[in-house]
């Protein structure tokens, strides 16, 4: 595996950064969840901004079997961690998540604890990423689970990491075969759908951000196949969609390109559709 070092410089406005605005002037209600957001996006962008892009070569014969097997293709010593930069955003991630309550106080103590005894460290992330792709894939995990809280906080903080890692692929591997709900490169979970046009559907990975297609009116969580077992709900814009399934009650948020006037933009998408959680469980469904 070579390295390609291709440095990017930070931009000082993005068009998230104008989506956020744009949100949180809509809908003020919004306004904390929104302004929490921009910090730990701005966060991970600078961080992402000074990685250099690993260029990934696979063998051809162990990426189709991987993908047929169902298995997450990015392995984690391919990931380009810089653990320096990666610790000092864990910290500044759980910072945020504190100032805007979102941790317990029991779950800022232990994180608290981790930092002080300058975790988390190489091995603590290796086992977080792999006992979270196993549980997708269905293989055993080891017996030491990481905390919810701590999970989360290790997620955010990897999130620049492993988005650059998947910028290069996407253009290079070929998605056509599958069809498993999690995602194809890390194992993580679907944030939200994509709606592109009739026929065309894709999920947003919570982790790397990546995107793979996936099937029309197929739960993502449980497979269900049958028709009418989708109740679809349609935001007041038009931008968004609540897709329930009537089999497992769970539900899916997805993106409407089709009425949109914006490109997808998973940081900004996956706040505006807050409101939407709310009228899932209203109606009896479950994330």
């Amino acid at each position: 595996m070579t390295q390609v070092h291709r440095p990017r410089p930070e931009r000082a406005d993005s068009p998230e950064l104008a989506a956020f605005r744009e949100l949180k002037a809509g809908q003020p209600e919004l306004a904390g969840a929104v302004d929490m957001q921009v910090e730990l996006f701005v966060m991970q962008r600078r961080v992402q901004a000074r990685l250099s892009t690993p260029w990934l070569e696979f063998d051809a014969v162990w990426l189709a079997r991987q993908l047929t097997e169902g298995r997450p293709i990015l392995r984690f010593e391919e990931i380009p961690f810089e653990w320096g930069e990666f610790r000092t955003l864990f910290r500044q991630v759980s910072e945020v998540l504190r100032r805007y309550d979102l941790l317990e106080k029991t779950d800022q103590d232990a994180i608290q604890l981790l930092i002080r005894a300058g975790r988390p460290t190489r091995d603590d992330v290796a086992r977080w990423y792999e006992e979270s792709a196993s549980r997708r894939t269905g293989a055993p995990a080891a017996d030491e689970r990481h905390a919810e809280a701590v999970g989360q906080v290790l997620a955010l903080s990897a999130r620049p990491f492993l988005a650059r890692t998947v910028e290069t692929l996407h253009q290079r591997v070929d998605l056509a075969h599958w069809t498993r709900s999690y995602c194809p490169f890390c194992g993580g979970e679907p944030e939200l759908a994509l709606l592109l046009r009739p026929g065309e559907t894709r999920l947003a990975c919570s982790r790397c951000t990546a995107v793979w297609p996936f099937a029309e009116h197929v739960c993502p969580h449980c497979d269900t196949r049958l028709p009418r077992a989708q109740t679809s709900y349609v935001s007041r814009d038009g931008r968004y969609r609540l897709i329930g399934c009537d089999a497992c009650r769970r539900y899916i948020k997805a993106y409407d390109a089709r009425q949109a006037d914006r490109p997808f933009m998973l940081d900004v998408d996956m706040i505006a559709t807050l409101p939407l959680d709310a009228a899932a469980q209203q109606r009896g469904y479950l994330a």
